[in-house]
């Protein structure tokens, strides 16, 4: 070998590095842009609240969940049949609250679900 392919072999070599080298600076800058991008976004934001400012418990104290039976409400029909319904004429709930707010329990005897290795009603 003579010492031009050496140094072509290094010439490649060389460009290889400044490659990955001009690729890093490009990671760098992107990461540096998306820093000050997100500065700038964030510093349009509204200020979080202030304890002052965050929810409180009413007066009445804290509200509970209510458990109730509930079930299908009747579908309005059309006065005349060539009237339309429209969707404000259902309202914004389809159930309404049962009558017997009893709930319903096991029958004795059964397994209790599909599968649940009980005997089953005999």
């Amino acid at each position: 070998m003579t010492t031009s392919m050496y140094e072509a072999a290094a010439g490649v070599q060389v460009f290889g590095y400044v490659l990955i080298l001009v690729a890093g600076l490009a990671c760098v800058a992107g990461l540096i842009w998306a820093f000050r991008l997100g500065a700038k976004v964030r510093e349009r934001e509204p200020a979080p609240p202030r304890p002052d400012e965050q929810p409180r418990v009413p007066p009445s104290g804290p509200v509970r969940e209510v458990q109730e039976m509930r079930e299908p409400d009747e579908v309005p029909r059309a006065a005349d049949g060539d009237e339309r319904l429209t969707p404000h004429h259902f309202g914004n709930v389809g159930s309404k609250r049962a009558e017997d707010q009893s709930r319903p329990r096991w029958s004795p005897g059964s397994s209790g679900s599909f599968g649940g290795g009980g005997g089953g009603r005999t």
